[in-house]
């Protein structure tokens, strides 16, 4: 089933650092794919970072929203069902989705140049001002509408909050994954975890779940600190100012853990100067975790990974979204995980600027926009 082209709204970036709040054009699902309209999306760093990349550009990554038109070809969806959007969309048949890797996936990029390719090179699914635009991530999900491969959703239960659910698909997936699938947690393990923005608290809920006895939470902001707590931190470190060297932070962790490390340390800040700062905080043998996708120079001394620490940067956590969604869900409908808790703030499409500000101030640890 399809419908025309709508009219909606979108933020849509210039590639200097700019963005406006705009009128957009989206045109209706094509052969696999389908078109939903967006109720909520989460403000992450990556789309702070997506200021810069090449423009105009519809912003956005997170999001959930309600199917609205279906193109030919596409099953198991219905007008009106709430839907949640993943970023990392496979193709379900290269090498990479065939061995267990669905967020490596081979065809990703491939597959979405030939679905704007062709008779849509002139069109496009969504048009600014008479022109076609590419959207982030394949999604743009700062828009009141966008159309994407079949691929990209999976239903959710009607009973779940979308301005809630919308964060699953990157700061939640990314963080439990990271705990659970990458570093495989395991009961009695000991974790630290540097930054409780939405990432970090998600790892933090990971370790939980998957029954880590010390759960070391890591940020400068109490607010922050206060929010890990309920999510599942037992200790609550804040680094001093002037620890130029991490020295006394490493000290810290280390006393709280026999003298040793953790058995899993993540870095989840987005501060580049601090991607190697888990290797500090792991025991001999154990796992440092690079989980921001923190981009920019950064010093690594190579001592650091002696003593077989293994030092990991994995992407979406592992995400297989056949497996990795359903578990998510199962695991909000018994109580295990959380997602009202992690959320801080609201905001209008209109005030992403104090969205980004909150977030890179620390005053916020997950926003999300209300787009309906």
């Amino acid at each position: 089933m399809t419908a025309g082209v709508v009219r909606g709204s979108a933020i849509i970036a210039d590639g200097a650092g700019r963005f406006v709040v705009d009128t957009i054009e989206v045109d209706p699902p094509a052969a696999g794919e389908v078109r939903v309209a967006i109720a909520a999306a989460g403000v992450c760093h990556t789309d702070h970072a997506s200021l810069r990349w090449p423009g105009p550009l519809v912003m956005g990554h997170e999001g959930a929203g309600h199917v609205e038109a279906i193109g030919a070809g596409v099953e198991g969806l219905e007008i009106g069902l709430p839907v949640l959007l993943n970023w990392a969309i496979p193709c379900g048949h290269c090498w990479q989705c065939e061995h267990g890797a669905a967020a490596l996936c081979e065809r990703t990029h491939e597959l979405d140049a030939a679905r704007l390719g062709n008779s849509r090179a002139h069109v496009g699914a969504t048009r600014w001002r008479g022109q076609a635009i590419e959207r982030a991530f394949h999604l743009g999900t700062f828009a009141s509408h966008t159309v994407v491969r079949a691929e990209a959703v999976t239903p959710l239960s009607p009973t779940l909050p979308l301005d809630a659910a919308c964060i699953l698909g990157c700061a939640v997936m990314t963080g439990v994954g990271s705990a659970v699938n990458v570093a495989q947690a395991s009961p009695g393990d000991t974790v630290a975890v540097l930054g409780c923005g939405g990432v970090g608290l998600n790892v933090i809920q990971g370790a939980r779940i998957a029954g880590a006895s010390t759960i070391i939470a890591i940020d400068r902001v109490p607010a922050r600190l206060e929010r890990a707590r309920v999510l599942g931190a037992t200790h609550t470190l804040a680094p001093h100012e002037h620890d130029g060297d991490h020295a006394q932070l490493v000290a810290e962790v280390r006393a709280l853990t026999g003298g040793r490390g953790v058995d899993h340390a993540f870095e989840a800040t987005g501060v580049p100067a601090l991607a190697f700062l888990p290797l500090k905080l792991a025991r001999n043998g154990g796992n440092a975790l690079q989980v921001s996708g923190a981009h920019g120079p950064a010093t690594l001394e190579l001592t650091e990974l002696f003593w077989n620490k293994r030092y990991l940067a994995p992407l979406y956590g592992g995400c297989v979204p056949a497996h990795d969604f359903p578990r998510l869900f199962e695991w909000i409908a018994d109580g295990r995980l959380e997602l009202a808790a992690l959320i801080s703030h609201h905001y209008p499409m209109e005030a992403l600027e104090r969205a980004f500000d909150d977030m890179l101030t620390g005053r916020s640890s997950k926003g999300v926009l209300r787009i309906a």
